[in-house]
């Protein structure tokens, strides 16, 4: 019988995908060696067999607690447990960046109404120029490339600005303090800078189907990068290496939504924005529907957990 639970526990931990047959058989021989192992600790202790009962229930218990690989609950997980759980333990610091993002906005705004001529530090010449002649520089976007093709280079684009939002937070904070700055300063000039020309109106309905989900993905991935900085600062762990690993762990999943939200945000600035055939109610409606779906993904109310499993959640356990 050692010798058909041999085969099992030599099987068992090569299997990336089992039948409830295979699983059932697998949690048998557990038993079985645990019951024996059991027995041989008490009738034969120090002995060969004991060891080897030993190494081989030790390597079905290996076995039958690993996590799923590649399996479906793995990333319902992912999506209903650990995103909102990272989403909600940054809330605090993404209302703070939030309301850093509004002031540089409009810090950028006042400076380039009263000081026209600061516009050149934020844009280029050429975008200078289109609109100082009326014409805006989003107006040429579908006729340089494809709206695919425009997709993808804004959603690289996005990923990049993000991905340093949260990594710059190892700099103490400082470097997603810059980040967030920067993009409002830039932001606010260049509002200021087209209502001068009388092209303010037609900026901001470029930028309505697809800014408020880009503009709080930025905030939520310089929130993430500045409770990076703070798990430096103040480690909750007995050593800031350890601290920083467990929140960079714990953070990483809000990064994957990120991506997710950035590229359908993408998607958007590349066939829906540029393209004037879209009336502003169309935008409006858009940009606002994706943002609460957004708040829906990061909430975790996409994939609600089962009635039965919320109960027993909620209910108490008794000592």
């Amino acid at each position: 019988m050692w010798q058909a639970l041999a085969a099992e526990v030599r099987l068992a931990p090569q299997r990336s995908r089992v039948s409830p047959e295979e699983a059932q058989r697998t949690l048998q021989a557990y038993r079985t060696l645990a019951r024996d192992l059991a027995s041989a600790r008490e009738l034969l202790p120090r002995q060969a067999a004991t060891a080897a009962l030993e190494s081989a229930c030790a390597t079905l218990h290996v076995a039958v607690n690993r996590t799923p690989r590649y399996a479906d609950s793995r990333w319902l997980t992912l999506f209903r447990d650990r995103i909102p759980q990272a989403a909600r333990s940054v809330r605090g610091w993404a209302l703070w960046i939030a309301l850093l993002l509004l002031a540089s906005t409009f810090a950028g705004w006042w400076l380039i109404r009263t000081y026209p001529e600061l516009i050149s530090l934020i844009a280029s010449e050429r975008m200078i120029d289109g609109v100082e002649h009326g014409q805006l520089w989003t107006d040429q976007i579908l006729n340089v490339a494809p709206s695919s093709v425009v997709s993808l280079r804004i959603f690289s684009n996005n990923v990049v600005v993000t991905a340093g939002a949260f990594c710059f937070g190892l700099l103490f904070g400082l470097g997603t303090f810059y980040m967030i700055t920067l993009n409002g300063l830039m932001l606010g000039g260049l509002l200021a800078f087209t209502q001068r020309y009388g092209l303010g109106s037609e900026l901001l309905r470029f930028i309505l189907a697809h800014g408020p989900v880009e503009l709080s993905v930025i905030c939520l991935a310089g929130a993430a990068g500045t409770a990076l900085s703070e798990s430096v600062i103040r480690p909750t762990w007995p050593t800031r290496t350890e601290s920083l690993r467990r929140c960079a762990e714990h953070l990483g999943p809000l990064l994957v939504a990120c991506a997710l939200l950035l590229l359908g945000a993408g998607l958007i600035e590349g066939f829906i924005s540029p393209d004037p055939r879209f009336s502003i109610r169309f935008r409006l409606c858009v940009g606002f529907g994706y943002w609460l779906l957004m708040l829906a993904f990061l909430s975790g109310r996409l994939f609600p957990k089962p009635k039965a499993v919320e109960a027993t959640a909620r209910t108490p356990r008794s000592l």
